[in-house]
């Protein structure tokens, strides 16, 4: 009965806030309806054409949030929340509506990036600087992506070329004696077009851990990346495109096992390439076609322990488009490779996939279909599916339904390690939601209230068909995210107003118990404006009480946070960004044991030729 009281608590919350806030609810301040999109289906759609729950980052907000990790910018976005075992290059893991962060499937301009030792993309290796903008999908998506997309969808890109040579130069200096310095170019000339950009930065950082015995030195960290995006316009109907990013980042920590009679300066070193070959061919006005070629590698080590595991991944896709007027029909071949390479394993395993896809919008409805069928080498085959409707009662509010199924098939290492099993069957999930949306002039806003319910998760257990005396992993566990999701904004004046909350309840079936390191409420709420010639904000995020374990023993203290920032124009070619975060130095922890930063400034200048 309590549960029963709770969920319609929940799903009645909502719509109270609604009606009592109705200017702080909005999708994303920074989103325009006109935007297009193309995480949704993997189409450029206008973000106003969409079904699906999306928020949009652009290079303006990442510039702004001087933040230095990827997970920091998402943390501030709705229904996320991160997890993170030290500093910015520590290991890091995003929560998608409170779903694993190996459910969220992870692309960079195309190219799937994902560990098939820990799973889930490596986070604290995808280097912030050289990302111009992403687009997060919350919501599952295994219909068009196949594999991994139980909570969503997060695609970031690298900066296009376009219009003439443009030259930029950024320094920035902050607390723990960080400093990073990035330099790019990019523009167009003729039919071709390109963008590259360099990028380093160091800390020396602080003691990561509260724990004894560890290690009680500083545990800093020094991250170099680098991405070339080129394009060439053979014809008018034809274009290739070639995109690279690199990144490696070697960050400190303190193992397991100290000994302070003699101490080691421990040192996990974590290397990722992203690669993609793109062809592009619009063979008449209705019908056009897309092939790529991509290739992704996820290397993590540590020293002077001696690991290693190596992450290779494959991708084969050929996209057809056809539009006929008001009816978008897509159909998809798609292969992806996988292969682990972590000793002793030494294993590789295929997926095969045909994505079919149909969307119609006229007048007031809008209706997305989408089914897939993967064929993989370990497991045999898996179909999901999706069907999304969204109808606009008056020309400034919508509304959305929208149902679909998902999977995420084991990754090697649950197959083949010492605790693997290799006849692991594949997580699954069903997920229904609802949606309202308003937008008229600055005013905006969205509620989204979903369940994702997943069976077969895999989880790890006592002894059982493996080679591990410890344990094995098994598909017995279930569980179940759901919740609602709204934010806002509007400009009061010459004052902009954002605002976010999302309150969730992510929880294992079995148990009862809430999963580990995600609250039952979080949220962001901030404002800004110019004054003069500069531009003044403040932002805050917070987060309700969690725990750090599956069995709800070590609780993990709510917090609040607060940040400042100015930014001018020294003059037409500098920018000036200034911000302190964490202000009231408050200390929190997103991992058990592990120190978050306290109060942090950080001063950035940026030459950029206009």
């Amino acid at each position: 009965m309590k549960t029963c009281l709770s969920r319609a608590r929940l799903a009645v919350l909502p719509l109270a806030l609604c009606a009592a806030f109705p200017v702080l609810a909005q999708n994303q301040p920074v989103a325009s309806l006109q935007e297009t999109v193309v995480t949704a289906t993997r189409v450029a759609q206008p973000l106003a054409d969409l079904v699906a729950d999306i928020t949009i980052i652009d290079h303006d907000t990442i510039e702004r949030s001087g933040a230095t990790g990827v997970a920091d910018v998402l943390s501030r976005v709705p229904g996320v929340e991160i997890s993170r075992t030290g500093n910015v290059g520590s290991p890091t893991g995003v929560f998608l509506r409170g779903a694993e962060s190996r459910f969220t499937a992870v692309f960079i301009d195309g190219v799937r990036v994902d560990s098939q030792s820990t799973g889930g993309a490596a986070w604290e290796a995808i280097p912030l600087a050289q990302i111009d903008r992403i687009e997060v999908l919350r919501g599952p998506a295994a219909a068009v992506y196949g594999s991994d997309a139980i909570g969503g969808v997060i695609q970031l890109f690298t900066r296009k070329g376009e219009g003439a040579f443009s030259p930029s130069i950024g320094v920035g200096f902050g607390t723990y004696n960080m400093k990073k310095v990035d330099a790019a170019l990019s523009g167009a000339s003729g039919a071709f077009d390109y963008s590259l950009g360099l990028a380093r930065e160091t800390s020396t950082g602080f003691d990561s851990q509260t724990g004894t015995p560890h290690n009680p030195d500083n545990d800093g960290y020094r991250s170099e990346s680098g991405n070339a995006r080129l394009g060439f316009q053979l014809s008018k109907t034809q274009r290739v495109e070639v995109t690279a990013l690199a990144s490696e980042v070697n960050s400190q920590y303190d193992a397991f096992g100290f000994n302070p009679l003699s101490p080691v300066d421990d040192h996990g070193r974590h290397k990722l390439d992203a690669i993609g070959l793109n062809w592009l061919s619009q063979w008449s006005d209705v019908y056009s076609t897309k092939l790529s070629v991509t290739d992704s590698r996820d290397r993590y080590e540590t020293t002077p322990s001696p690991y290693l595991a190596e992450t290779h991944l494959r991708g084969y896709l050929l996209q057809n488009e056809l539009r006929l007027g008001e009816h978008l029909l897509t159909a998809a071949l798609e292969r992806k490779e996988d292969h682990l390479d972590n000793a002793p394993i030494d294993a590789d395993r295929s997926q095969n996939a045909l994505a079919l896809g149909y969307g119609w919008t006229h007048q007031r409805h809008t209706l997305q279909l989408n089914v897939r069928r993967d064929q993989d080498s370990a497991f045999g085959g898996r179909t999901t599916g999706s069907a999304a409707y969204g109808f606009a009662l008056t020309p400034q509010w919508r509304a959305t339904a929208s149902a679909g199924t998902a999977f995420r098939a084991p990754t090697l290492y649950q197959l083949f390690s010492q605790y693997g099993v290799p006849t692991l069957q594949p997580e699954t999930s069903r997920n229904v939601e609802l949606g309202v949306r308003y937008a008229q002039g600055s005013a905006s806003f969205s509620v989204s209230a979903y369940r994702n319910r997943v069976a077969n998760l895999i989880s790890f257990a006592a002894p059982g068909p493996c080679a591990s005396p410890f344990g094995c992993y098994t598909n017995t566990a279930q569980a179940e995210y759901s919740g609602v999701t709204f934010s806002g904004g509007q400009q009061l004046g010459r004052v902009n107003l954002h605002a976010s909350l999302d309150i969730q309840d992510p929880r294992d079936l079995a148990t009862g118990n809430l999963l580990a390191r995600r609250a039952r409420q979080h949220g962001t709420l901030g404002a800004d404006t110019h004054i003069a010639a500069w531009t003044v904000g403040a932002e805050a995020q917070f987060s309700g009480r969690r725990y750090d374990d599956a069995a709800n023993m070590q609780p993990l203290g709510g917090y609040a946070l607060i940040g400042l920032y100015v930014s001018t124009h020294l003059s037409k070619d500098w920018t000036l960004l200034a911000r302190v975060d964490n202000l009231a130095d408050k200390n929190y922890q997103l991992a058990y044991s592990y120190v978050t930063p306290g109060r942090t400034f950080y001063a950035g200048l940026r030459w950029a030729p206009q």
